[in-house]
Order: structure tokens, then sequence, then C-alpha cells
């Protein structure tokens, strides 16, 4: 039962996705004599944690009763009082939680305020999905570094685009659909000016909640190559556009700046933008996700540079050849397969005639190496 009561947490928190950031997703169910007589979740950054509205939503006293709380109650005050005092106040008689909190500066204390008032608390309940759920929080607040998610998508033979450069459109409308989800999930979206030169795109969520935002879009365009008339620069969105480049052409710099984008000058890297570098530069400006939707070169240089952590590939049952057809990644490879990056964690989805095959980037030879 405890599982049970968790999963409806966990699909609860899954509501708060793309409000949250850079707070967690948290889900909360109130269960008492086998019924659920409250629940709720954190809707967005700076309102109510899942504790208390599932409190607030309560039909009945919740003394007695036990909360399923897929993240550690909170043991500070932030925008919010601490969710474990409240507990405490409310006299439940047990609290069964998903995960501890990451940040080990506060790591198991909000446990330890429950456990000192007298109630039971159980911990690891479905662990595994609310780590995967919450893998976004956990990076960032460990590392203050953006989790990063290589998208793409390729027919069967393993094409991006046409020999002609034609890519519209490879997948399904409901894999289409399912990306501008994903956009809303993140903080930023990143592509290069090469994306930006052959298919000037808008790269909006295009979704129509009022909560719904696009995420920072991010530029890498080395040579500040990218044309003033780009659909990047005129749009009509209250988030920024960002341009990293190692340029340092004042005089196009300053006209960027007057279309309102923010540019950032980069150190380079074998005469290309530093990707390290410039994720770490994201983190400090506070974006803790950011997806590449850039194409093959950016994809390669994400990759040798040790910055992605999830790779997303929709593969459509297609097929157009091509020796000068694109794939997904490219730039110089891999000399040997056996030092071909590896996935773990696969798991894979069906998007009508679509498949989207998911894997978390494999670091464990590196790090042995290390």
């Amino acid at each position: 039962m405890d599982e049970l009561y968790m999963k409806r947490a966990i699909n609860l928190a899954k509501k708060g996705t793309g409000h949250t950031s850079p707070n967690p997703l948290v889900g909360a169910v109130i269960v008492k004599d086998n019924r659920i007589i409250g629940e709720g979740y954190h809707e967005y950054y700076g309102g109510n944690h899942a504790e208390v509205n599932a409190i607030e939503s309560a039909t009945e006293d919740v003394e007695g009763a036990t909360i399923y709380v897929t993240l550690e109650p909170c043991s500070h005050f932030g925008k919010t009082p601490p969710c474990a005092k409240k507990i405490v106040e409310s006299k439940f008689a047990k609290v069964v939680i998903g995960m501890t909190d990451p940040n080990p500066l506060v790591a198991g204390r909000g446990i330890r305020i429950i456990r000192d008032a007298g109630i039971e608390v159980v911990t690891g309940v479905l662990e595994d999905d609310v780590k995967e759920l919450n893998e976004v929080f956990i990076k960032y607040i460990l590392t203050k570094k953006p989790f990063c998610y290589m998208k793409y998508a390729m027919t069967l033979d393993g094409k991006i685009a046409s020999w002609s450069g034609d890519s519209k459109w490879i997948t399904s409308e409901k894999s289409r659909k399912y990306v501008h989800d994903i956009r809303q999930k993140v903080s930023a979206i990143m592509v290069g000016i090469g994306t930006v030169l052959a298919d000037d795109p808008s790269l909006t969520t295009r979704r129509d909640s009022e909560l719904d935002k696009d995420a920072v879009r991010v530029i890498l365009d080395t040579r500040c190559r990218i044309p003033l008339d780009a659909r990047v620069l005129n749009l009509e969105s209250s988030v920024r556009t960002i341009i990293a480049t190692g340029s340092s052409y004042d005089e196009k710099l300053e006209a960027l700046r007057e279309k309102g984008a923010e540019v950032i000058v980069t150190p380079l890297k074998e005469n290309r933008i530093d990707i390290k570098w410039l994720f770490d530069e994201l983190g400090r400006m506070g974006l803790d996700s950011v997806l590449l939707e850039g194409g093959a070169t950016l994809n390669y240089s994400a990759l040798e540079a040790g910055v992605v952590d999830k790779v997303m590939a929709f593969v459509a049952p297609k097929m157009i050849g091509g020796q000068n057809a694109k794939t997904p990644v490219e730039g110089e490879g891999i000399t040997y397969i056996r030092d071909a990056v590896k996935l773990k964690d696969i798991d894979i989805k069906r998007f009508d005639e679509d498949i989207l095959i998911t894997g978390m980037i494999d670091n464990k030879d590196k790090e042995e190496g290390d």
C-alpha cells in the first residue's frame, strides 16, 4: 500500500513540471483509515509546498493520518515556512518519504524534526522513481551545473535530414508535441548557429497554459554570424535569448544587445566555444537544465566536453539514405568502438509509429579511468 500511495504522490508531483524550478517536483497524499482524504503538489515556484496543499485540501481532520510525500519535508524557511514543522503541528501518526533531501547541508533535518516529535517515519519508498522525477534538481543542487538533455530525431537509417537539408518532418505530430512538453520542462534550449542559419527556428514551447513559459534560448555562434532578422531575435517573448560567441566584433555585439539579446563572450577551445566553460557559466546564471536541439556538430562537441547527462533519441520508421545526409552525431568521432559513449538505464516509449529511446550517459568507465 505504501508503494501504491507513493505512486499517486509521484503522479501528482509531475503536474508541476516546468513550473517549480529551481525547486523540486513534489507530491503528497494523506491517507486515513485506508482512504485518501487529501492530496496536493508543489504547483509553482513561490507557491505552497505539496504538504501544505495536501493538508489544506483534507476533507477531515488529519490527526492520526499518514502522509506520503515524494521528498523529505523541508526544515528551513525559504519562500514558505518549513513543512516538517507543519507536519508535527498537524499531529500525523506516520510519514512515508520517497527520498531524503539531496542537499547535504539539509539532508535528514526534516526527518529528525518529525521523528523527534514521536512520529513514525519510513523512507526510501520508490526512491529510484523519485530520483528520476527530480534528476534536474538533484544534479543542480549538488553541482550547480545544468542537467543536459540531448534530443534528436532520426530515420531508421540514422539520418536527421536528407542530403538537401530537408528535415520536416521526420517524426510524427505526436512525437513533436512531446518535444514541446520537454521544452517546457527545461530552463534553456541550446542550438548551434548552423541550426539557426538552416532552419531559422523560434525555439518556443507553443503551449497555452498561463503557467507555461518559453525556455531561455542559447545560441552557440563562435564567429557571431547570426542574422539580425533571425526569428529568435525578433520574438514577443518574456525570456532571454543568449548569444554565446568567441567574437569581439563590437559593432555586431552591440547590435545584438539592441535587439534585446544577452551576449556572452566565451573562451575558445580548438577555435570553438568552450562548451564546458559555457555550461558552468549557465549554472552560475541559475539555469538548472539545458536541452540540446542543435545539429550533429553541437551534439558531438557536448559529448566530447562531458556535459551530456541524458540522451533522448526519436527513431522514425523511414529510410532516406544519402552519403552526405546528416547524422545525429558527427564531429571528429571516436576511433575505437571500445571507447564509444555508452548509455544505461534504457527506457523505450512509443509515439504512434515512432520509438523514443532514452538513456543516461554511463560515466563508469571514465570515472574508473580517472
